[in-house]
C-alpha cells in the first residue's frame, strides 16, 4: 500500500499530465485534498508534504481540524451546508463549494455582513435534477442568477457539480461539458466572469480537467479508502 506522500506525488503527476494533454497550465488547477473523516494525525502527514488546501464536508470536523493544524492552511467547505451551520463555517472556510439554493446564499450573505467577511462561493448545479442530490437545476439557476448577483458580501467564483458515479469516467464527461457550457452561457448573458469550475474527484478528475475544471476534489486517491466505523451496539 502506497504511503500518503507517494499517493500525493502520483496525483500531482497525473494532474500535470491531464493539464498538459489539454494544453493547460497545471498551475491554474487547484488540488483540494478531501480530508473528511480522517483524523488530524493523518491530515498532518499531507501537511508535512507541503500541501495547504483541504476540503471538509461537515462543520463539526472543520471546527476541530482548522484550529488544530497550521494557520497557513486554506480550508474549503464542500458538503451540504445547513443554515444553522453557516455562522460556524464562514470564519473557517475561505470558499464554500456547495451553495445549492438561493436561500442558503442569502443566509451566507447575511452572516457574512455580521462577521465582516467576503466569502468565495461556487454554485452547485444538479444537471439531472436528481432528487437525491442538492443543487440548482440549470433552469432554476438562470432564473435565480440576478438575485444571486445582488448579494453584496459573496464572491461567485463559478459552478460546482457532483457527477453521477460510473466506473467508466468517460461516461460522466458530458456532465462536465454541460457545466462548462452553462458557465459560459451565464457569463455571456450577464456580462460577468465566472472563472471557476469545481468538478472532478478521484475517479474522474483527469476527465474533468480536460473539460475545463479549475478545482478538483481528491480524497481516497491520496488518503486511501475511508474506513466505515460501525456503532458499538453494546454501549
Amino acid at each position: 500500500m502506497a504511503s500518503i506522500s507517494e499517493s500525493y506525488e502520483l496525483i500531482k503527476s497525473q494532474l500535470q499530465c491531464a493539464a498538459k494533454k489539454s494544453g493547460r497550465n497545471p498551475e491554474e488547477i487547484e488540488l483540494i485534498a478531501v480530508s473528511k473523516t480522517w483524523p488530524i494525525e493523518t491530515v498532518s502527514e499531507l501537511v508535512q508534504c507541503g500541501h495547504k488546501i483541504f476540503g471538509e464536508n461537515k462543520a463539526q470536523e472543520l471546527e476541530v481540524k482548522s484550529p488544530s493544524l497550521s494557520s497557513s492552511l486554506r480550508w474549503h467547505f464542500i458538503g451540504h451546508l445547513q443554515k444553522n451551520k453557516v455562522r460556524k463555517v464562514l470564519p473557517l472556510a475561505e470558499t464554500i463549494h456547495s451553495v445549492d439554493s438561493l436561500d442558503i446564499a442569502e443566509r451566507i450573505n447575511t452572516i457574512a455582513h455580521d462577521l465582516g467577511l467576503f466569502p468565495k462561493i461556487y454554485i452547485q448545479v444538479n444537471h439531472e435534477s436528481e432528487s437525491t442530490k442538492f443543487g440548482f437545476s440549470p433552469e432554476e439557476l438562470s432564473q435565480s442568477f440576478d438575485s444571486l448577483l445582488q448579494l453584496d458580501r459573496i464572491e461567485i467564483e463559478g459552478l460546482m457539480i457532483i457527477p453521477s458515479f460510473d466506473p467508466d469516467p468517460e461516461k460522466v464527461r458530458p456532465e462536465f461539458a454541460a457545466l462548462r457550457d452553462l458557465r459560459d452561457k451565464l457569463e455571456q448573458t450577464n456580462d460577468i466572469k465566472l472563472p471557476g469550475l469545481s468538478m472532478g474527484m478521484s475517479n474522474d478528475f483527469h476527465i474533468a480537467i480536460e473539460e475545463g475544471s479549475t478545482s478538483v476534489r481528491i480524497g481516497s486517491s491520496i488518503f486511501g479508502k475511508r474506513k466505515v466505523i460501525k456503532p458499538n451496539l453494546q454501549e
